[in-house]
């Protein structure tokens, strides 16, 4: 056998390097290589056999599932929790990871499967004290606290549950692995191991992962791609609501989310997570409009807020909350070049109400609302919707799932929408169009100058230009 040679491994995408450098070449992130054993390597490597191989073509059954009867989480695994499947669960601290995974325990096991919760941040106690709180002392979850993951793999391996949650992967920690407990080498290790736990004894293993600053799972990038489903749940502090959002799921749709409200007895599931998000939605107030968004396969409506006010500063501040400072800007520049609505010297501030992060193109046209009803003070109509894609030359681009969208809003009791154009004279034909939909007028928004036109007057009170 060869000895083995240090290798340095970075912390942040889990690309190797034959030597230490200040810069990881692969992730582009500075400080984050860290030492390792590398792996011994045999001299010479024995025949292997030739592996079956098949086409294309055939009848595969769906996976079997088993639903935990919690809707919302259900929706987000794609139906149900796959035997032999391996799911990482991120979000930052104190957001509701463990009282989460802790009712999804005791969710499947009164569906029938046998679960197992194995904590390496708390001891048993506190977790029987919190499984106390949400009223779910008698349900039929076994219980372990434990790092050494060789007990842990060993009493797996002599109960075989149907379910086993590890909260959390950085705190696991393997003897033959030289290095402390939530290092590169250990984390990788350690979700190897369980992973192949899973597809070898049928066991579905939930791995807990803690998150960095910038809101992404901590530790190599190499564990998300092991695993079958990568979840999020996010949420902001000051709200209630928590989103169980899939960004990866082999069994089922990605993007697809789950919304909960944090109670004095946990989490409870929200069946209809658009009246949540508007029922703080109180009188016409300028900077005020609604989006009718899509996330996953399910239609939202959210309220998207701005402020805009003088600024004293030769540079101006902009603030964004639940969306995307840099689409932000692409907005502002737009309604300059292509409206002549120039917001130079004044700050701007953005918010997505409800703690909702906003990742769809199709805001574009309600933030845009939302700016230009702030700059005028004038209100949007309380029943009206809104929603399209702006494109760089100004034109307002179609949205996906158009009849969704304003489905969800006529039940929901709005009786307007701005909307995008259809994308063709034979797109129209083919599908309703939104001013065939009884209870809803829709309103074509060809580009932005058309709508700042319309929220500022034709003679257009644009703020003026500072240059």
């Amino acid at each position: 056998m060869a000895r083995s040679a240090p290798v340095f491994t970075c912390a942040e995408c889990g690309a190797t390097h034959a030597k230490w450098a200040g810069r990881c070449d692969a992730c582009g992130a500075w400080n984050s290589l860290v030492e390792e054993t590398g792996p011994t390597t045999p001299a010479s490597l024995g025949p292997g056999r030739r592996l079956p191989l098949s086409d294309l073509e055939g009848e595969e059954p769906a996976p079997p599932r088993l639903p935990s009867g919690v809707g919302e989480l259900d929706r987000v695994m794609g139906g149900g929790l796959v035997p032999a499947s391996a799911l990482l669960v991120g979000g930052d601290p104190g957001i509701g990871k463990s009282t989460l995974l802790l009712q999804a325990a005791a969710a499947f096991g009164r569906a029938g499967a046998s679960a197992l919760y194995v904590s390496g941040e708390e001891a048993a106690s506190q977790i029987r004290m919190r499984a106390s709180r949400l009223g779910l002392a008698k349900a039929p979850v076994k219980l372990a606290a434990a790092t050494d993951l060789r007990d842990i793999l060993a009493t797996l391996e002599a109960e075989r549950p149907d379910l086993a949650i590890l909260d959390s992967i950085q705190t696991l920690w393997l003897s033959s692995v030289g290095s402390a407990p939530g290092s590169v080498a250990q984390v990788r290790a350690a979700a190897h191991e369980l992973v192949s736990f899973a597809k070898r004894r049928g066991t579905s293993v939930v791995l807990v992962g803690h998150v960095t600053k910038e809101g992404q799972i901590a530790g190599p990038r190499v564990v998300e791609h092991m695993v079958d489903t990568v979840l999020y749940f996010e949420g902001e502090r000051g709200h209630p609501f928590r989103i169980l959002r899939a960004v990866k799921n082999r069994f089922g749709p990605a993007d697809e989310i789950g919304v909960f409200e944090m109670t004095g007895r946990g989490l409870a599931q929200v069946e209809n997570p658009s009246a949540l998000f508007l029922s703080e939605r109180g009188r016409e107030t300028p900077g005020a409009a609604v989006f009718a968004g899509i996330e996953g396969t399910r239609p939202v409506l959210v309220e998207i807020q701005a402020l805009v006010a003088p600024s004293p500063m030769s540079t101006p501040r902009r603030a964004v909350v639940g969306w995307d400072s840099g689409r932000l800007a692409m907005i502002l520049a737009v309604l300059e070049a292509r409206a002549g609505v120039s917001l130079a010297g004044r700050e701007v501030y953005l918010n997505v109400a409800g703690g909702l992060r906003v990742a769809e193109p199709a805001a574009d046209l309600a933030v845009a609302a939302a700016l230009l009803s702030a700059l005028a003070e004038t209100p949007l109509p309380a029943e009206t919707v809104v929603f399209g894609e702006i494109s760089l030359s100004g034109a307002v681009r179609p949205a996906p799932q158009a009849d969704a969208r304003l489905r969800e809003a006529e039940r929901l009791g709005f009786t307007g929408a701005l909307a995008p154009p259809p994308a063709s004279s034979a797109a129209r034909r083919r599908a309703s169009t939104p001013e065939e939909k009884p209870g809803i007028k829709a309103t074509r928004i060809e580009d932005v100058a058309a709508l700042a036109a319309r929220l500022l007057g034709e003679g257009g009170a644009p703020a003026p230009r500072t240059d």
